[in-house]
């Protein structure tokens, strides 16, 4: 399961739709509608929430508008709580939802294992992706000081 802290702009066909099952499959857990998965460390970050189903559907939103944005379809009525929408004028997501720290650290993480998975199956991505100064955060999460998060359990990818 990989929730990406980064956002779903950066993502290529395949990470955005399987972000979404992803992160569909974390919303079934956090609800307690499944059995698997539900110690698994990539949830612990929503667990901390005060409303960890508002907090993944606050995620799901964003992946849901970035698909529309690329003439896909997800089906937002799978979303359990949806955020109310966003004020004219604000920063596109619900002030109600608080925001979830994440440290620079696992954002260098994710952005590294992002490029090695564009450089392998989206070769054109990865050549606009990596003439990036360094990546756009999901709007979920505030950027905050330190090294990789706890609850990462990935290998680190190659430099």
């Amino acid at each position: 399961m990989r929730l990406w802290s980064l956002h779903p702009r950066h993502l290529d066909r395949q990470g955005l739709t399987g972000c979404w099952r992803e992160s569909l499959l974390a919303q079934a857990v956090l609800a307690g509608r499944t059995r698997g998965y539900r110690t698994h460390p990539q949830l612990e970050r929503f667990r901390a929430q005060a409303d960890p189903l508002v907090s993944v559907g606050a995620y799901l939103e964003v992946l849901a508008e970035e698909a529309s944005t690329r003439g896909y379809r997800f089906d937002r009525s799978r979303i359990d709580h949806r955020p109310a929408p966003a004020v004219e004028g604000g920063d596109g997501r619900d002030a109600a939802v608080p925001r979830i720290p994440v440290t620079v650290g696992q954002l260098d993480l994710e952005w590294r294992h992002l490029l090695h998975k564009l450089e392998e199956r989206s070769p054109e991505l990865w050549e606009r992706a990596n003439a990036f100064e360094g990546p756009t955060v999901h709007p979920l999460f505030e950027v905050v000081a330190g090294p990789v998060e706890s609850w990462e359990r990935a290998e680190q990818p190659p430099r």
